[in-house]
C-alpha cells in the first residue's frame, strides 16, 4: 500500500457509519434491496461498478471493483490496488469500533488504513443530500448509470429526517383568548413548557387554526409537490402539539380522523404525506429553493444495527415511502433557538408559532 501522510479523522457514530458503507460496498461489490421493514429482499440486490469519491475539489477518485480486487484511480491514472478482503476486514473492524465508542472519537488504526487508499475525510464534502456517489448496473436491463445515495445509520442515535430552523415554524391564529393572558402564558418556564403552555391556552377556551409559514421559500418547495401541502403539513404539525401524538403514522391517522382539508379518507393524507417525506429524505430542504429534482437520485442507504447495509433504490419508491412513514416521527426543537412557543399580538390578532422536525424513531 502506498505512502500516504496521515490525516487527522474524527467523527460520530453516523459520521463513521459513511465510511463503514464505502467499506463495506467496495468488498461486498453488491448492495441489496431492502423492504419496507428494513430486511433484506435476498433475490434483489445492485451490481457496484465502482465508487467515487471527490474529497478536494476537482480531485475524482475512483474506486473500481475488478474480480477480487478494487482499483483505484486519482483523476482516471493508476494510483494502486488493494484486496476487497483487506476492504472487508478494515469494515469489520470499523463496525466493532463505532459499537464500542460514543460521542465524537478518532480511530488510529482504521485511519491509517483509509489515508493509504487516499480517503482523508471521514465525509466527502457534499453540496446536496447524497452521501456516497456509486456507478451501479439494473441487473434486469444491464444498463448502468451514476447514483448518489444519502446513508443513515441505526448504530448511532437516531438521525433526522428534516432538521429545525426558523424556516421550518408554522404560524397559527389563537382564537378566543384575552389578549391579557399573553404575558402569563408565555412566562411558563415549566421543564416541560411547551405542553404547559399549550395546556394553558387550551384551558381558556382558545383554539389554533392554521394561518401560514414562517418561510416563504419553505412554503414554496411545499407548494411543489402538492398545493394543499402547507396547509396540511400545518394541520399535522398542531395535532402533534395539541394531542401529543408523535409517530408519523398515528398523526395521519387522528389526520384523517379530523378531516380538516375535506379530503374525506385516510388514503388521501397518507398518500401525500409519503411523498413529503419522501422529498425530504430525496432532495427538499426547507431554506433552498427546491426545483423538484432529487439530489439523492440513486435514493437511500441504510446501516442496519447489525452492521448490514441495505439500499432503497428509487425504483423501489413505494417500499421506501412505507419505510419512512412506520419509521419517523415528530418532535420539538429547542425553542429558544427557533424562536417559537411565544404568544405575540398583530393587528388586533393573536398569534403563535409551532416549529417541525421529524426524526428517525
Amino acid at each position: 500500500m502506498e505512502d500516504s501522510k496521515e490525516k487527522r479523522m474524527s467523527g460520530n457514530k453516523g459520521e463513521w457509519s459513511e465510511l463503514y458503507v464505502f467499506l463495506k460496498l467496495l468488498s461486498e461489490g453488491r448492495v441489496y434491496a431492502a423492504n419496507e421493514k428494513a430486511e433484506k429482499i435476498t433475490d434483489l440486490y445492485y451490481p457496484i461498478l465502482k465508487i467515487i469519491r471527490e474529497e478536494t475539489k476537482g480531485e475524482i477518485l475512483e474506486y473500481q471493483i475488478d474480480k477480487d480486487d478494487v482499483i483505484i484511480k486519482d483523476n482516471n491514472v493508476f494510483v494502486m490496488k488493494i484486496p476487497r478482503t483487506e476492504l472487508d476486514d478494515n469494515a469489520n473492524k470499523l463496525l466493532d469500533e463505532i459499537n464500542q465508542n460514543s460521542g465524537s472519537f478518532e480511530l488510529e488504526e482504521i485511519q491509517k488504513f483509509v489515508n493509504g487508499i487516499k480517503v482523508t475525510k471521514i465525509k466527502a464534502p457534499s453540496l446536496d443530500k447524497s452521501d456516497i456517489s456509486m456507478e451501479i448496473e439494473d441487473v434486469h436491463t444491464g444498463y448502468t448509470r451514476n447514483a448518489g445515495f444519502s446513508i443513515k445509520s441505526e448504530l448511532g442515535n437516531p438521525p433526522t429526517l428534516l432538521n429545525a430552523s426558523a424556516a421550518t415554524n408554522f404560524i397559527y391564529k389563537v382564537n378566543g383568548l384575552s389578549s391579557d393572558k399573553i404575558d402569563e402564558i408565555n412566562g411558563i418556564e415549566t421543564k416541560t413548557k411547551i405542553k404547559d403552555r399549550i395546556k394553558a391556552i387550551l384551558n381558556e377556551g382558545a383554539t389554533l387554526e392554521y394561518y401560514d409559514m414562517n418561510h416563504d421559500g419553505f412554503s414554496r418547495n411545499l407548494k411543489m409537490i402538492d398545493s394543499k401541502m402547507p396547509e396540511m403539513i400545518g394541520y399535522i404539525l398542531m395535532y402533534h402539539y395539541l394531542e401529543d401524538i408523535k409517530t408519523c403514522e398515528d398523526l395521519i391517522e387522528y389526520t384523517a380522523q379530523k378531516d380538516p382539508l375535506d379530503y374525506g379518507e385516510q388514503a388521501l393524507y397518507e398518500y401525500k404525506f409519503k411523498k413529503f417525506i419522501c422529498s425530504c429524505a430525496l432532495g427538499l430542504k426547507p431554506s433552498k429553493r427546491w426545483d423538484g429534482i432529487e439530489e439523492a437520485n440513486g435514493g437511500y442507504i441504510i446501516v442496519r444495527a447489525d452492521g448490514e447495509v441495505l439500499a432503497y433504490h428509487i425504483y423501489n419508491r413505494n417500499l421506501f415511502e412505507q419505510y419512512l412513514l412506520d419509521n419517523t416521527m415528530f418532535e420539538r426543537p429547542s425553542t429558544s433557538r427557533h424562536d417559537y412557543m411565544k404568544l405575540y399580538e398583530e393587528n388586533g390578532e393573536i398569534f403563535i408559532k409551532l416549529n417541525i422536525q421529524i426524526r428517525f424513531k
